[in-house]
Order: C-alpha cells, then sequence, then structure tokens
C-alpha cells in the first residue's frame, strides 16, 4: 500500500462548525436559533474558518521546514560556474617592440568581466601557423615533369614529393567542424608556427624592427629566459560508436625551434619542451584546450633562412621550412616553431581547432580584493555576506582582525561540526564554513571553532565572484584588455587587443532552489554510489557542468562487440540537452562522454566494467499524402504535421511517445505514424506514408523506399538496442477530397522538393553519422 502521511487532525471547516454549534446549548441555553446570518452564527463561522486554516498549515509541511531539513543533510546549492576560453594577446600598435608581462586576473572588456586566469608575456611578435600541403594526384600527375626537375636541381636521392605552403587558421579564426589533422595532412608530419616581426611603419624600418623583435623573443638585455606561449585548441569530434573512451594519453610531440645550420644554408633544430608543472602545460599533452609556455633560446639562436629562391635556392627543400613566397610576410618573418611527433611514438593524427601564440586562458570571472566584510558582535554563529555570490571556493582568502595581532587568516572548512573529535582542537579552530552559491560565511560558536572577537573586523584578502551561462558568447566577443597588473616593468600599459578565435564555452547558472530540492534527496538514496540502476541514471544526471538530457542502462552490454549478457558489463547511453528542431540529432562530443564516464567510474563497485557511450542514429525520411478540411490553411496543417511527427520520433523529453524521447531500439513502423498524422488539427484522411531509409547507391547517399515486410503490407523500420531514428527528411503533400487510386503519399524524396526546408539545409547532416 502506499505510504500516505497521517494528518494531525482531519476536521474540516464544515467539522468544527458543528462542533461550535453543538456547544451552544451547554453555554448559551438562551440562544435557541443559531441561524444563518444570526450576527452569533457569523462569528462561530469566523472561529471556524480561522481554525480550519490553521490545521491546514499544521498538516502540511512547510517549504520552509522542508528545506531546513534539507539544508541540515550539508548540501547546498551549486554555485554557477564560469564560461572560459584561449584568447591571443596583441600589441594594438605596431610600434611597441618590448616584452611585456602581464599578471593574472588582467581585465578583458566584454559584454561580462573576463580575466586572464594566469601570467603570460606579450611578446612583439605574431604568428602564422602552415602545414606543407601535398599535391593532389591530379595536379601531381600533371607536374610530375616539374618535380623531376627539381629533384635533379636540388640533388634529391630518392622521390621527391611536391607540396604547397598553405597556411592554416588565418585571421586568428578556428578552423571549422572536425578540425585540421595537422599531421596525417602535411607532406612532412609537421605543423609550422611562421613568428613575424611587427611591420613596420616605412619598408626600410624593417630590417630594424626584425632585430628589436628577434631580441625580444630571445630575451633580451633582460638576462631573462623569454616564455612563449603558445594557445593549443584540440578539435573535438564526435567519438565513434562504441569507442572506449577513458582518459586520453599525453601526446608524445617535440617542439622545435629553427636556428642556422653548420652549412649556413639548411636549418638545424632546437628542442624547446615547457618547463615541469601543469601551470607550464594546461592542455595535458594536447588533449585539451589549454596554454603551453615553451622557454626560448637566446636570439642569436633564432633564425629564419632566406625565401627567395635566387639567394637561397634550398628555402623549402627537404626538412626546411615551408618557403613564404609572399614578400610582405617574407620581409617580417624572424623564425620559425615546429610541431611534430616524436621519432617511435607512433602518433600520426592531430586534429586542431585551432593554435596561436601570446595565448592565455580566460574565464568569466571578476576578482575582488580588501574588503571589509563587517565587525563582529562576539555572537556565536555569526553569518557575513560577501560582496557577490557565486565564489570560487578555492581562491576565497579570509582575514580576521585578532587583538594585538592585527589580520590573521582564517581557513575554511566544509562542516563546523566535523573540524576535530578533540574539543580543545575544535574550540580554538580558527575556520570558517563557506556556503559558495550564497556567498555567505559561517564562524564558529565557541564549541567547534572560534567565535571572533567583539568588535573585530573580518576582511575578505582576495577572491573570485562570477559565472553563469550569460557568459557563454561567440566568438570576437572579447575586444582588448582594459585593465592589468604588468610584472617587473615600470611603464604605462599600452593598448593590447585580444583575439577570441572560439566561442566562450562551460558557463552554467547557480542552481536553482527547486532542481538542488530534486537532487540532493537522491544523496541519500544512492550515496554517491553506483549500485543498481537508478543510481547509475541520477548519478549520470548529476556531473557538474554537464546537461545530460537522456540517460539509457544497458546492463551486461558489451558496445564494442556488441554482445549482451556479458557478467559484470554496464554501458550508460547518454545525451546531451539540445533545443528541439531540425536535424541533426543531439549528439555527445569527446569531452561530454569523458566528464560522464569520469564522474561514474569513481563511483562504481569493483570490478565493474563501465562503458559511456552515445547511441547510433538511423538516417530516416517520410513521405505523407493527406487530405485537409475545409477552413483550414494548407501550409499552417502541413506546418503542424511535419512538426507532429519530429515531435514523435525526437530523442529528448518531454517529446516521444510516452514523453521520454523514442525508446532506444523500438521498431518504428507506419501505423503508429498514421495515428500521429491523424490527430493534427485539419487533416481530414491519411492518404498514405512511405518510409524511406538512407543507402549507398553508386558511392552516393541516397533515400530507398523501405520494403513493405508486414502481414498488412505496412512498412516497418527495425532498430538494434542501441539505435534511434533520425528524421532528416519530410515531404507531406494535400491531396483533393474523394480522390482515389491508391497511396498519395510521393514515392521518391528526390522527385519533390522539401517544403520544411532547402536542400542544402537538412537533406544530409554535416555531423557524423554515428556517436
Amino acid at each position: 500500500m502506499p505510504i500516505l502521511p497521517p494528518r494531525l487532525d482531519d476536521r474540516s471547516f464544515d467539522d468544527l462548525l458543528e462542533d461550535l454549534l453543538a456547544r451552544v446549548p451547554a453555554h448559551t441555553p438562551e440562544w435557541t436559533n443559531p441561524r444563518l446570518g444570526d450576527p452569533g452564527r457569523t462569528l462561530l463561522e469566523l472561529f471556524a474558518w480561522l481554525g480550519d486554516a490553521l490545521l491546514y498549515r499544521v498538516n502540511l509541511i512547510p517549504e520552509r521546514q522542508r528545506l531546513v531539513f534539507l539544508k541540515l543533510l550539508g548540501q547546498g546549492l551549486r554555485p554557477a560556474r564560469p564560461a572560459a576560453a584561449i584568447v591571443s594577446l596583441a600589441f594594438a600598435q605596431p610600434t611597441e617592440l618590448a616584452a611585456l608581462t602581464l599578471a593574472a586576473g588582467a581585465r578583458i572588456k566584454a559584454p561580462l568581466p573576463f580575466e586572464t586566469l594566469a601570467e603570460t608575456t606579450l611578446l612583439p611578435v605574431a604568428a602564422e601557423a602552415w602545414y606543407k600541403q601535398p599535391l593532389a594526384d591530379a595536379d601531381a600527375a600533371r607536374m610530375e615533369a616539374v618535380i623531376a626537375g627539381l629533384q635533379k636541381v636540388h640533388h634529391i636521392d630518392g622521390a621527391a614529393k611536391g607540396y604547397l605552403a598553405s597556411p592554416l587558421f588565418e585571421g586568428g579564426q578556428a578552423a571549422s567542424g572536425e578540425g585540421v589533422d595537422v599531421f596525417a595532412l602535411s607532406a612532412d608530419r609537421a605543423l609550422w608556427l611562421a613568428l613575424m616581426a611587427p611591420a613596420a611603419q616605412r619598408p626600410e624600418q624593417q630590417a630594424a624592427t626584425n632585430v628589436a623583435a628577434r631580441m625580444a623573443l630571445g630575451g633580451g638585455d633582460s638576462g631573462a629566459t623569454a616564455m612563449l606561449s603558445v594557445g593549443v585548441v584540440p578539435a573535438l569530434a564526435a567519438p565513434a560508436l562504441f569507442e572506449e573512451v577513458g582518459q586520453r594519453a599525453r601526446l608524445s610531440v617535440l617542439w622545435e625551434v629553427v636556428t642556422r645550420g653548420a652549412d649556413g644554408i639548411n636549418a638545424d633544430y632546437l628542442t624547446v619542451e615547457p618547463f615541469p608543472g601543469d601551470a607550464n602545460d594546461t592542455t595535458a599533452g594536447l588533449t585539451r584546450p589549454g596554454v603551453l609556455r615553451l622557454p626560448m633560446p637566446d636570439e642569436a639562436l633564432i633564425w629564419a633562412a632566406a625565401n627567395d629562391v635566387g639567394e637561397n635556392p634550398r628555402a623549402g627543400v627537404g626538412d626546411n621550412p615551408p618557403r613564404l613566397d609572399d614578400p610582405e610576410k617574407a620581409a617580417r618573418l624572424i623564425g620559425w616553431l615546429r610541431l611534430r611527433p616524436k621519432p617511435g611514438s607512433g602518433v600520426s593524427s592531430l586534429k586542431l581547432a585551432w593554435v596561436g601564440i601570446n595565448a592565455v586562458a580566460v574565464d568569466q570571472r571578476s576578482t575582488l580584493e580588501g574588503r571589509v566584510l563587517g565587525v563582529s558582535t562576539g555572537a556565536a554563529d555569526q553569518v557575513f555576506q560577501l560582496p557577490v555570490a557565486s565564489v570560487d571556493a578555492d581562491t576565497l582568502r579570509i582575514q580576521v582582525e585578532e587583538p594585538g595581532r592585527g589580520y590573521q587568516p582564517w581557513q575554511r572548512v566544509d562542516d563546523l561540526a566535523a573540524i576535530s573529535a578533540d574539543a580543545l582542537v575544535a574550540r580554538e579552530a580558527a575556520v570558517f564554513e563557506l556556503d559558495a552559491e550564497a556567498g555567505s560565511l559561517r564562524f564558529g560558536d565557541g564549541v567547534r571553532g572560534r567565535v571572533p572577537e567583539r568588535q573585530m573586523r573580518i576582511r575578505l584578502v582576495y577572491g573570485r565572484f562570477g559565472g553563469g551561462r550569460a557568459g557563454n558568447l561567440p566568438a570576437a566577443s572579447l575586444s582588448e584588455v582594459s585593465s592589468a597588473r604588468l610584472v617587473g616593468a615600470a611603464r604605462t600599459m599600452p593598448a593590447i587587443k585580444v583575439l577570441q578565435p572560439l566561442a566562450t564555452a562551460g558557463g552554467e547558472d547557480a542552481e536553482s532552489l527547486a532542481r538542488a530540492e530534486q537532487r540532493i534527496p537522491s544523496l541519500l538514496r544512492h550515496r554517491e554510489r553506483a549500485v543498481t540502476a537508478d543510481d547509475y541514471r541520477r548519478l549520470a544526471q548529476e556531473v557538474p557542468g554537464t546537461d545530460v538530457a537522456r540517460v539509457e542502462l544497458m546492463p551486461r552490454f558489451k558496445p564494442r562487440e556488441r554482445r549482451f549478457d556479458v557478467p559484470g558489463v554496464v554501458s550508460v547511453m547518454v545525451l546531451p540537452a539540445q533545443p528541439f528542431g531540425k536535424a541533426p540529432n543531439p549528439r555527445p562530443d569527446r569531452p561530454f562522454i569523458e566528464r560522464v564516464h569520469a564522474h561514474l567510474s569513481v563511483r562504481t563497485p569493483l570490478a565493474t566494467e563501465l562503458y559511456v557511450i552515445g547511441c547510433e542514429y538511423v538516417p530516416l525520411g517520410v513521405s505523407v499524402g493527406v487530405t485537409i478540411r475545409d477552413g483550414f490553411g494548407r501550409e499552417a496543417v502541413l506546418f503542424e504535421l511535419r512538426e507532429a511527427l519530429r515531435r514523435l520520433l525526437w530523442p529528448l523529453p518531454p517529446h516521444g511517445p510516452g514523453g521520454a524521447g523514442w525508446p532506444l531500439g523500438r521498431t518504428l513502423r507506419e501505423r503508429e505514424l498514421e495515428v500521429e498524422i491523424s490527430r493534427v488539427a485539419g487533416v481530414a484522411e491519411v492518404g498514405g506514408i512511405n518510409l524511406f531509409e538512407r543507402a549507398e547507391i553508386a558511392g552516393q547517399g541516397q533515400w530507398r523506399l523501405l520494403t513493405r515486410n508486414t502481414p498488412d503490407g505496412s512498412q516497418s523500420l527495425k532498430l538494434a538496442a542501441w539505435q534511434l531514428p533520425e528524421l532528416l527528411s519530410v515531404v507531406a503533400v494535400d491531396t483533393p477530397a474523394g480522390s482515389s487510386g491508391g497511396s498519395s503519399a510521393p514515392g521518391d524524396l528526390s522527385a519533390l522538393p522539401n517544403p520544411f526546408a532547402d536542400d542544402a539545409a537538412v537533406a544530409v547532416p554535416v555531423v557524423p553519422e554515428l556517436c
């Protein structure tokens, strides 16, 4: 039977009024007729109404009491998460030829406050990415005689391979789609960064400008090693279907600076590596977006060969850097930086979305320092409010004034009640408790944590605040550095522009109270352990910074082998949130799956073989013929028809047959679509439906009509347990009432234009078919 909470008093308004009227003869026998409208009866009704309202509040657990209970569980609301990105800095004026070091926390001019996360050295050098693009087969055949002649001229032993020096990420823009594989697509399996001095105001000044820029790149007269900040953003492609996803291994690569060879003509190379420590390589070995800080050699060792073949016939030949045929760029060239796989490492592929220098990570937070939060009253359990909510707990530093000692640092603890089992240690602990989402501090009561002395001030020394989805801005939204603290330079900060190649991402609003009321009780159910199917679903939906819209559990299913009933294996299918609309359907990318896998893997029982996967989408096309009722607009009815089909087949809640998205592996039947179409307002009759699958015909993807393989002669599309349908094309036509002669649905999707959108927009999705 269901668990029903008891009612402390089940009397209603009528019951209370009846009880009061029953007491009238005992207390006021002279009142013999308490009829309706009598002033005395009106007073009794008033008290019965007040009593009924009071009992209503008693019988229900007030929201405040429920929230207090949730608070006692020690789980506050989650604070906002900031949007972040990798940007490149550059001097706004080309006359700036001295290096400049900016401390962390430089403010960026943008619609919302952004700050840099690390110290960065801004060098008066620009970089352009180049690679040696092999000739296409047709071009290579056409230029075979030319290549053979060049082979003789340059005395090349063995085969010669022609290439084109091709730029990448032109104008500082990131590559679209799946990025560029700079190793697999290049003739020499390398990426080249051309280091260029600023353009001088007059051509005769360019040589002097190059010398000054090279000195800054090599450290100059400072005697210190110059650090070149290289930003790298790997392309985040969707993983292949059932690809085993876990923590990616660091790529074994070499960063090399070109120096003059012994013969003075050919290039030699100096290997440079980031200093030890995660702060000097936030890319985790080129597996995630980040910045590498490379120590540059002395300026005397930085060299670039001439690009004029009359002066340097070996320009661009063999192991030399690519030849730049643009005279303006060649005149500014002062050095080269090469990225290639380490010999013997087996690395053959590196897909990049962007690479650049003078890079730094930024996020949508602002720093506050030196703020007095209030004065202690000497009472227990004092609460002080920070200037802004949603604080980064790891950066917060608080000091409390103490008599005769000035300001002293106090430490943050997760729970004042769990400071120490030693009563003396707990009483004397200089600690406070933080609610990061609300931005509030709570101090002890003298038993669990010290109480700040009366009239002593509490000061915010340092803290970073902010975050939210509003910080997810498109590329080129950040424009310039508005203010910064310079390191080791007594000079006025020059104008610095910001180049933002990619959109900022990752911003999430602070957790709402309604969401917390759903999440916090679940902690008592799964206790951060994935044991039952419900535990896996709840934990997958609680991954921080990841909006998981759908979770399906596939126990005992080993995805790489497509096998079921494998003991000890648990596969979790996840899909990210995406607004309802046209194809492509939501697909998880690699970072999304990695975050979910990392969150679940530490919470699964020992010996569990965990897989986090996406689904396989099966392309589907539909054509339908309908008769429209009189009084309904043709285009409006056909539009609602297409929308109804998309809602039925959409993979995410609240759409789908049962409001949870189309069920995984459920067979799609023509009759089910017909029923959905018949429910559309304005449809008088469904004249016929045809289902199409996507097939490779003569090397091209084309729509193929499904066979009618059911006993009733209808069509169906069978799906495997890991598959979902993806509606790519809908063609709907209206037929006159009373028409006959079989199905009125088009039998070929290519015969009619798609009235829902043009062919180029939805005919074939540009994202990978499999996740």
